[in-house]
């Protein structure tokens, strides 16, 4: 029998322990892996939000094809942006990317008030 209680307090002691790191928030926010598409496309939308009436979000990706302003952001997995926009020459330009390697610049630009242009975010339902 005292093999018995020795099992099931070593049992209890081991559980606690789990229990404990799962509530631990720290613990729980490194366990979890960070949706890397969703924090970019939440820090855009968040800088979209904050602009003024004469101010607009100039969205850039540098690439081998030039610099392509970046007017649609198409997210069909949590790994891949689909990027529409428009070349230097104002060629419509898409790229598709890996979110990881993915590197935009953000710029507010002034612009003619009710002239703002915003990016498009199109998410599909579970992504």
């Amino acid at each position: 029998m005292a093999l018995v209680d020795l099992t099931k307090q070593l049992a209890k002691e081991a559980l606690g322990n789990q229990v404990k790191e799962i509530l631990d928030p720290e613990k729980a926010a490194a366990a979890l892996p960070e949706k890397m598409h969703a924090v970019i496309l939440g820090q855009i939308q968040a800088m979209q939000k904050a602009l003024k009436e004469d101010q607009e979000l100039v969205v850039l990706l540098n690439g081998a094809a030039g610099t392509i302003r970046v007017l649609e952001i198409y997210v069909p997995s949590p790994q891949v942006f689909v990027l529409t926009g428009v070349d230097g020459e104002k060629n419509v330009t898409r790229v598709i990317s890996p979110v990881e390697s993915t590197q935009l610049v953000c710029k507010v630009m002034k612009v003619a008030a009710g002239q703002a242009t915003k990016v498009g975010i199109v998410v599909p339902k579970g992504t």
